[in-house]
């Protein structure tokens, strides 16, 4: 039961409860009047659609077609896959079979169009509707077998349209007018007249292999091996385009209907197959959760969801490509075993802020950069810290003189003697970037007794009339 419309309603029933004379929608109070010894429950939209979704991977062994249709239903579009299983009526009963074994109670149908297999599944459930014959199976069913909301369907009825075939005799722009144009477009996709392409749930890769197993694998030697081979597959088609995958997905089928995914990514477009055997088995061993694969895997498929271009790379006299090579590799895999977000790379910034300068981003992406490292050189000391703080500090200056680094200052509760000073290096903040005006920011590279150096700036341009300026250390040098 649910509720709707500030009243407990019946949401889904069993066979029983329908063959009672129970119906979904039926007010609760109304049910139990009718049968006292009715049992309900709180019905959960979210578990529903969960159970959904775990249903909706199961059918991907299908066709990666696969769309939800809520509350209830899912759309598979089987163009091309049916002579995989033997034809359409086997394929269907293959897939209802399957599923009322796992304990649903299902019904089904296929068609030319969505609506007309979603109709028929209802009212003729295993029909499998001949090419050009929609309109001659959908019109004897009743105008319930449209899914309309409630308020069109009881228009309809009371106009005596008990049926699709009468409603679809009445006049185009009678209908349109009186009901709107999704009604209508509903009704011609119902009849096979137009359709409207499915959106499957999960993207479809670019690239993919797979392997049905007569009898259900669970050796790791064989999945690894299986991997190499749908890798060797997959790297052919790869190459026959000259591409290469940067991102790769591996889908396993256990054979109780457990559906388990694991992705890697790698830095570079890749067609080799030891390389992607290499990434996954590295993703394996790191795996919190083991691949369980309970009773064997009756299929696999080895999928490229993202690639690119290959271009093959030209010798340099002063380059060593096979060390960058190896290096590439090396991220790669300490991504696919930590994560591609815990190994981390500095990219240089097209920016004169100092905090803005370089960023930590994946190793995986920072390859190619625009902007690159200023080049300094040996015998010059550094003009800005290596390490700066991530958020600069105020300091309490002791002995200072108007526009003038201080000469004495504490910083965390420790006091500092200047007796170096360098700058300043003035900096302007982007206005562009901000809502608000930022402050001018004056640099000074000062030394203290102990031979610490540090990054000080005044907050704003030093004028008489606001008094004594604000200072923030920003850094410290090594």
């Amino acid at each position: 039961m649910a509720k709707e419309k500030n009243a407990l309603r019946l949401s889904a029933l069993d066979r029983r409860a329908t063959s009672l004379g129970l119906s979904i929608g039926q007010p609760l109070a109304n049910a139990r009047a009718m049968l006292p010894e009715l049992k309900v429950m709180a019905a959960n939209d979210g578990a529903d659609r969960k159970l959904l979704e775990h249903i909706a991977d199961w059918c991907d062994r299908f066709t990666p077609f696969v769309a939800l249709d809520p509350p209830r239903a899912l759309l598979l579009d089987v163009t091309g896959a049916t002579h995989l299983f033997g034809g359409e009526k086997a394929l269907l009963d293959r897939i209802l079979a399957a599923l009322r074994v796992q304990g649903f109670v299902v019904r089904g149908a296929l068609a030319g169009t969505s609506m007309a297999a979603r109709a028929c599944a209802r009212h003729r459930d295993g029909l499998v509707v001949e090419p050009g014959e929609e309109m001659a199976v959908t019109e004897p069913l009743p105008i319930e077998a449209l899914f309309l909301d409630p308020v069109t369907t009881h228009a309809f009825r009371r106009a005596g349209l008990k049926t699709i075939g009468q409603v679809a005799h009445r006049d185009r722009r009678e209908l349109t007018a009186r009901f709107g144009s999704a009604m209508v477009f509903t009704l011609e996709t119902a009849l096979g007249k137009t359709e409207k392409p499915i959106s499957p749930r999960i993207p479809l890769p670019d690239y993919s292999a797979e392997r049905n197993f007569p009898e259900p694998i669970a050796t790791e030697e064989v999945i690894l091996a299986s991997l190499v081979s749908l890798a060797e597959t997959l790297c052919e088609a790869l190459e026959k385009r000259g591409e290469g995958a940067r991102r790769l997905e591996t889908t396993f089928f256990r054979a109780d209907g457990t559906v388990m995914r694991i992705a890697v990514e790698t830095g570079s477009p890749t067609r080799e197959p030891k390389v992607i055997e290499r990434l996954f088995r590295e993703k394996l061993d790191a795996l919190a959760d083991p691949l369980d694969p309970g009773f064997g895997f009756d299929l696999i498929r080895l999928s490229a969801s993202r690639t690119q271009r290959q271009e093959g790379a030209a010798a340099d006299f002063s380059a060593d490509l096979n060390a960058e090579r190896e290096i590439r590799f090396l991220i790669d895999r300490l991504s696919a075993r930590f994560g591609a977000h815990r190994v981390l790379a500095f990219q240089a910034n097209d920016t004169h802020i100092p905090e803005a300068a370089g960023a930590a981003l994946p190793a995986q992406e920072v390859r190619g950069a625009k902007s690159s490292w200023e080049v300094r050189r040996k015998e010059e000391a550094p003009r800005r810290p290596l390490r700066l703080l991530a958020k600069p500090e105020e300091v309490e200056t002791i002995a200072a003189i108007p526009a003038s680094p201080p000469r004495r200052f504490r910083w965390r509760r420790v006091q500092h003697d200047v007796v170096l000073v360098e700058g300043p290096e003035r900096i302007a903040m982007e206005w562009w970037r901000h809502l608000t005006p930022q402050s001018t920011r004056d640099y000074f590279r000062v030394e203290d007794t102990n031979g610490n150096r540090f990054w000080l700036y005044r907050d704003g341009l030093y004028l008489r009339e606001t008094g004594n300026p604000r200072w923030y250390l920003h850094g410290v040098f090594a």
